[in-house]
């Protein structure tokens, strides 16, 4: 045992720090160098703006959103759409409440999705449809984000000056349960980590392209050459599938730093946390035996290390105990990179890197196994 190991420094475990070294190398020079971050307090934006809000029994989470949207600053041409898309629990009930008789808010009543959509997808659709035809710009905001008071203002300005038809300014993320931190940062770090993003940006490739629902910012003319959330009806991912189906119709997309300008509380707990995911990662990889060969590369990078370096202690090879002490600290050190320039925690969360890939990893094989039992469902609706 102690001759195979000892041979693991010159093969794997070298194979292991080169990519690691490699990786968060990317990471740092994403973050450091590419990852767009809008200007705080900039000019007032003078082109009209819809802001539009889908919401599904969403009572309980609503108010602070809505707040946080009727206090925009620097967006004279505001106007805020809310969708209630089958609420029972007295959703539109709280918006009239902080709505008031506010004459920018128009509360919408929504209809079931018909065959071949689902919820989310649906709810934009008719949320666009029924926004103001004069405005240029619409945001898509979930609601449980809550914006800063210059928030759309900042997005809308870096939308026009990157000169891209949709801008996905990531909001940050707040993590209060030991689930949180486990596994939301994940969200940031694999995108800092694994994807390109000045190369996403200037590449016509749909298939490089990267989004998140929470808070989107699209140029309404290219939303609409694009085809709109009509072209992702039936997409799990739809944030992602309508960055892709923007990159088809000839526009320009970007990532950016929202941390500043927004934050989310995705998941109330770890059943939530739980079926989320499991909803959504099987779309993300497609194929199970693309999954299985990510989730294998992951964990071999990430999750190996630190129990090689137990192993090789155990039986007395501190030249292999050391390699993969080295791979282990780097894979932390990426992991604090992206919480730092996405305004997360990283101290001590990062240390725990291993465990939240075994857990991302988990959560994968629970979405694949749930899929093809036909038994996800989000929201009281199935979404397969």
């Amino acid at each position: 045992m102690t001759g195979v190991l000892t041979l693991l420094p010159g093969v794997a475990a070298l194979t292991v720090l080169t990519a690691l070294t490699v990786l968060t190398a990317h990471t740092l020079v994403n973050a450091g160098c590419w990852l767009r971050r809008p200007a705080e307090g900039p000019a007032p934006v003078t082109e009209p703006v819809a802001v539009l809000l889908p919401l599904r029994d969403e009572a309980g989470r609503v108010a602070p959103c809505l707040r946080a949207l009727l206090a925009q600053r620097g967006v004279p041409g505001l106007r805020v759409v809310v969708l209630d898309d089958g609420s029972t629990d007295g959703t539109a009930d709280v918006v009239r409440a902080v709505a008031g008789d506010d004459p920018r808010v128009t509360l919408l009543d929504g209809v079931a999705p018909p065959p071949g959509w689902l919820g989310k997808p649906h709810a934009c659709w008719q949320l666009a449809t029924r926004a103001d035809p004069a405005a240029t710009v619409l945001v898509f905001v979930d609601a449980d984000v809550v914006l800063a008071p210059d928030a759309v203002a900042a997005a809308v300005t870096e939308l026009r000056a990157a000169r891209v038809t949709l801008l996905s300014p990531y909001p940050r993320i707040l993590v209060v349960t030991a689930s949180d931190r486990l596994v939301q940062p994940l969200l940031q770090w694999l995108w800092l980590t694994f994807l390109p993003l000045r190369a996403m940006e200037r590449s016509r490739r749909p298939s490089l392209a990267a989004a998140g629902g929470q808070f989107l910012v699209l140029d309404r003319a290219g939303y609409d050459a694009a085809g709109g959330h009509a072209v992702v009806a039936e997409k799990i991912l739809e944030d992602v599938e309508l960055a892709r189906a923007v990159k088809r119709a000839g526009g320009r997309i970007a990532l950016a730093d929202g941390s500043r300008l927004a934050t989310c509380r995705m998941y109330e707990d770890w059943p939530q946390l739980r079926d989320g995911y499991s909803k959504s990662l099987w779309a993300t990889f497609g194929h199970p035996a693309a999954a299985a060969a990510v989730v294998t590369v992951l964990l071999l990078l990430y999750t190996a290390p630190p129990l090689l370096a137990v192993a090789a202690l155990a039986v007395g090879a501190p030249a292999v105990a050391a390699a993969a002490l080295a791979a282990y600290l780097l894979g932390v050190a990426g992991r604090a990179v992206s919480a730092r320039a996405t305004g997360g925690r990283w101290w001590p969360d990062a240390l725990a890197h291993p465990v939240s890939v075994g857990v991302l990893g988990w959560l994968t094989l629970r979405s694949y196994h749930l899929r093809k039992r036909r038994r996800l469902s989000w929201r009281g609706r199935p979404v397969t």
